[in-house]
């Protein structure tokens, strides 16, 4: 008895095996349902898309809008249309993750020292040191298993890593552009007196007087830290107790009056670089670095070469990134189901699907190839032109 396996999930009728085909001199092997796991709508190489995959990222899509809409109603409108966009390309976008993770591995490119450095900071962050409660507190704010999500950061870092080195460092911006840019826009480079700020804040909240000493000591001992050198941006992440020690402490820019008073007379008319003593602000400490001091009138090109290459980098760089693609798309083997669109797929490339259960094998009788083989062994004994070759198979002289 034999069974012939049919894997038909691999090629788009779902993930699922069906044993058929046993001799006929077996008994009747009852019927298996084939049960439909999931459907595969994309070959990639070796990888493939499913219909499940395109679902929750359509779902995560229409997340993003109804929170964004919640802060911001009056942008609902445009919400909702780069929401329809991005619904669109949610086959593109899964085709390019897994050619530039392909892309990585074939380059041999690692990042797993920067996933755990980065999920042992997002740890620290959560304040949570027992392992499992950690992975079950990500499971609720990403609403994925711990691993799919450590899984997706880690090729999210991998595809970053891949157009850096493919594309971004292939794209300059030349410094003759940054003066055209420059001469063409100055009106956009017209600032007010602005000073940029980084904290750092040291609750008291709660605490008793010793609790509060401890408190004022602490963001002594800190804010000597960073007149010494340390970095500011790391001291905020590792010791305060505001919102923005995820950002470095980055509180942004401020003009004239935007401060509280006692604030901005500790500030305002100091250089970049300064760092305060703490001030207490009733329910703790706080230290602040001017991290940039822009004064007002025509800023010059030096100040404003940085802003003007994010300007100019970033659309040159997107039709590179496509071109990139494109150029993985033409090289993969590639195939998309029916009813499916690939928006960034490559111009003449025949995506089409092939569905072998469809395909029927080359089948040949028992008489077929013995008259093969019969043909064979009558063109071992032909004459080669020039000689002579008894049937019997023995040679003549010549």
């Amino acid at each position: 008895m034999y069974f012939r396996v049919l894997a038909l999930g691999v090629y788009g009728l779902g993930l699922c095996v069906a044993l058929s085909g046993a001799d006929k001199t077996s008994p009747a092997a009852p019927d298996i349902p084939a049960v439909l796991v999931e459907e595969i709508i994309a070959k990639v190489n070796g990888d493939i898309v499913t219909k499940g995959d395109i679902e929750r990222q359509q779902k995560q899509i229409e997340n993003d809008v109804r929170t964004e809409a919640a802060k911001n109603p009056g942008r609902l409108k445009d919400l909702t249309a780069s929401s329809a966009l991005r619904q669109k390309d949610v086959l593109r976008d899964k085709i390019d993750t897994l050619l530039l993770v392909q892309k990585a591995k074939e380059m041999n490119i690692s990042v797993d020292p920067e996933v755990s450095k980065y999920l042992a900071n997002l740890q620290a962050e959560s304040k949570i040191a027992d392992p499992e409660k950690f992975q079950e507190f990500v499971r609720e704010q990403v609403g994925m298993p711990f691993e799919d999500f450590k899984n997706e950061t880690k090729n999210n870092m991998l595809t970053q890593r891949v157009v850096r080195q493919e594309v971004g460092s292939k794209v300059n911006v030349k410094k003759e552009d940054m003066r055209k840019y420059y001469d063409e826009h100055k009106v956009e480079f017209v600032r007010d007196e602005r000073v940029y700020l980084r904290e750092i804040f040291i609750s008291t909240d709660g605490r008793d007087a010793a609790g509060k000493a401890a408190a004022e000591k602490k963001a002594k001992d800190v804010a000597a830290r960073a007149r010494k050198g340390e970095k500011f941006p790391d001291l905020a992440k590792d010791n305060s107790d505001s919102q923005t020690a995820k950002q470095g402490g980055d509180m942004g820019g401020f003009k004239k009056g935007d401060l509280r008073k006692n604030l901005e007379d500790q500030v305002w008319e100091k250089d970049k670089g300064f760092v305060s003593e703490p001030i207490d602000i009733g329910n703790g400490y706080l230290i602040v670095k001017v991290d940039d001091h822009q004064k007002a009138g025509q800023a010059t090109l030096e100040e404003v070469e940085n802003e003007i290459t994010d300007k100019l980098f970033m659309p040159r760089m997107e039709p590179a990134i496509r071109d990139f693609l494109t150029k993985l798309r033409q090289d993969a083997f590639l195939e998309v189901k029916g009813g499916w669109v690939d928006t960034g797929a490559a111009p003449g490339k025949d995506t089409a699907w092939v569905d072998p259960a469809q395909l029927r094998p080359e089948t040949i009788t028992k008489k077929e190839v013995l008259a093969k083989i019969r043909k064979k062994r009558l063109l071992w004994v032909a004459p080669v032109p020039g000689t002579s070759t008894a049937v019997t198979g023995k040679s003549s002289s010549r």
